[in-house]
């Protein structure tokens, strides 16, 4: 005779503290940015440069008719920009409504799969050894035996930082005028 079981129903303590992130690769590295901030995942295609924009600020989009702003995340981390594959797409982000700019792209070498993490998987960031700032870091998740670098957006993104970044490539580009 064959003995069904009740399929376990995490408590709801437990289902609070999981929660869902989308991975993708940079440079080799696994990242991941919480689900709820996504609005979409898009295929990279022409992106309209901006004079005197940072060089993380790729340029923008047309979004069905809304101009979406583009970063280049590896080159936000100081990195060489990222390089244009067949995998290479874009990920729309909602930064919510007290952001000047609510939707931001950005540009990853290619989207792997939603990830649920518990918090109990989650590490703080790290105090030395990153090659990127720690405020960019909300934590890091072990997932099957691999570290995946959970971003926070709100940081990475900051429009503020990115306006100033711009501000002194301007001021740096009228003294050598």
């Amino acid at each position: 005779m064959t003995r069904l079981t009740q399929p376990q129903i995490p408590s709801p303590d437990a289902a609070q503290r999981l929660a869902q992130y989308l991975t993708f690769l940079l440079g080799g590295e696994m990242f991941g940015i919480g689900i709820l901030t996504i609005k979409e995942i898009i295929e990279f295609h022409e992106v309209t440069p901006v004079p005197m924009m940072p060089r993380c600020v790729r340029g923008v989009i047309n979004l069905r008719g809304a101009v979406v702003p583009v970063v280049d995340l590896q080159a936000r981390f100081g990195r060489q920009p990222t390089p244009v594959t067949k995998r290479t797409c874009i990920v729309i982000v909602e930064l919510g409504t007290s952001s000047e700019i609510p939707v931001i792209g950005v540009v990853v070498d290619g989207v792997s799969e939603v990830l649920d993490i518990t918090a109990s998987d989650i590490e703080p960031a790290p105090a030395f050894g990153a090659q990127m700032r720690t405020d960019f870091i909300a934590g890091m998740a072990k997932v099957r035996d691999r570290f995946v670098i959970l971003l926070s957006v709100e940081d990475v993104l900051a429009i503020d930082e990115l306006a100033a970044l711009a501000g002194e490539r301007q001021l740096a580009a009228s003294a050598l005028a």
